[in-house]
């Protein structure tokens, strides 16, 4: 999101950040890029706050169009974790086999080692209540981790998981 909003600054194009907002928000987000536009040019030390302005702007309306709460900007650097560069690089080279195969092994790995968790657990004397709330517990935590799962697959893009594709 703010890799586009900083191409549509640089390029002074507010067309390459419009797609990223509801058709409401646009003339919102073309007002600030306007100004974020002319005050770049204004000073350098005016571009930076220009910048953030612009930015802050962008993904708070982006935000509004999900019907989520904006939260401010993450810290530059912040990790956004494995999934979003591989991601970017399946739409980049227009090949979604890396991003498959690290959700794959990632979906394999986790509901395994969910499964043996569940598995260790089931073995315990029929008077041992803690341990059998315990087995109780990993059993349904790998059903109801399954079935989130199995929603998140389901749900529309950029959606949360109440509305599914038919």
């Amino acid at each position: 999101m703010v890799a586009a909003a900083r191409r549509a600054l640089e390029n002074e194009d507010v067309n390459l950040i419009l797609p990223y907002v509801k058709a409401d928000a646009s003339a919102n987000l073309k007002s600030a890029f306007e100004k974020a536009v002319r005050a770049r040019k204004a000073h350098p030390a005016a571009r930076e706050v220009a910048d953030l302005y612009f930015f802050e702007t962008a993904v708070r309306l982006h935000r509004a169009g999900e019907g989520a709460p904006y939260t401010g900007l993450k810290p530059a650097g912040l990790d956004v974790g494995p999934v979003i560069p591989v991601a970017e690089k399946a739409i980049e080279t227009g090949s979604p086999d890396a991003l498959i195969r690290l959700l794959t092994d990632t979906l394999r790995q986790e509901v395994q080692h969910r499964f043996d968790h569940m598995k260790h657990l089931s073995e315990y004397r029929a008077s041992d209540v803690a341990r059998a709330r315990e087995y109780v517990e990993a059993m349904l935590g790998l059903q109801v981790y399954s079935h989130h799962l199995y929603q998140a697959m389901k749900s529309t893009p950029h959606v949360g998981g109440h509305e599914h594709r038919h």
